[in-house]
Formats: structure tokens, C-alpha cells, sequence
């Protein structure tokens, strides 16, 4: 018996839209980190890009657990001396919420080529509406 192995060509890409409305940032994370791997597929090939594409609606209203909303902190660095900032989920939900998932994402993927084609198929908006009615997304239940 072959081992089989998926090609790019293979894969039938499906539109999932997540609403993270008053849900656990992490637990939204997770579900938009296995579809867009493709983690639930039959053919999911590990060095392949096997997922699906995701649409999350209302990424502002997604909640965080314990004390995060002020306590947890996003660092970033520019590269130029002096150019380290600091956020916090709070601060960064008042200037561009859509990040926070983004973050939490990105974190749960590879990190290498594979990861950044991955990350390109996720769309996240703050608010509930999105450009992307044509490719009929379907509702993403608890996967």
C-alpha cells in the first residue's frame, strides 16, 4: 500500500466564516488555525496547503478569560534602535481589533513558507459584514 501525498491541484477549497461574537479568543483561534490547515480532511498532507479559506466576522467582540484584556502584551519591533513597542489586547481592540485574532492565528501555524501561504487564506473584520458573499461562505459550527 502507497502512502498518499495531496497536490495543490488536488484540493477543493471550501469558504468558512467563524463569528466570534462574545466567544474565547483562543477557542475561535483554533478553529480558524484547523480549517485553514485542513486538519479535518481526509487528504491532509502535512507539508501541503490542504485548508480551507476563513472569513471571521466581529472580531471585536471576542472575549478574553481572567485578567488578559489588560495584563497580556503584544511586542513588536521595528528594527531601528528604540523601536520596540508594546500593546495591550485592550489598546489594540480601540485601534484595530482584527490584529488580536490575526495574532492568535498566526501563532498556531507553521513558521515557514508553508505558514505564510496558509495565513493569506484567513480575512478578519471587526464588524459583521464582509465583502465575500459571492464565494458562499457557510457558518462554521463548533468544528
Amino acid at each position: 500500500m502507497k502512502t498518499f501525498s495531496a497536490k495543490a491541484a488536488d484540493v477543493e477549497r471550501k469558504w468558512y466564516i467563524i463569528d466570534a461574537a462574545d466567544q474565547i479568543l483562543g477557542d475561535v483561534a483554533v478553529r480558524a488555525a484547523s480549517l485553514l490547515r485542513g486538519k479535518g480532511k481526509p487528504i491532509f498532507t502535512p507539508h501541503t496547503d490542504t485548508g480551507d479559506f476563513v472569513v471571521v466576522i466581529n472580531a471585536e467582540k471576542v472575549r478574553l478569560s481572567g485578567r488578559k484584556e489588560k495584563e497580556k502584551i503584544y511586542h513588536r519591533y521595528s528594527g531601528y534602535v528604540g523601536g520596540h513597542h508594546q500593546d495591550t489586547p485592550e489598546s489594540l481592540r480601540a485601534r484595530a481589533p482584527e490584529r488580536i485574532i490575526e495574532f492568535a492565528v498566526k501563532g498556531m501555524i507553521p513558521r515557514n513558507r508553508l505558514g505564510r501561504q496558509i495565513i493569506k487564506k484567513m480575512k478578519v473584520y471587526a464588524g459583521s459584514e464582509h465583502p465575500h458573499q459571492a464565494q458562499e461562505p457557510e457558518l462554521c459550527q463548533p468544528c
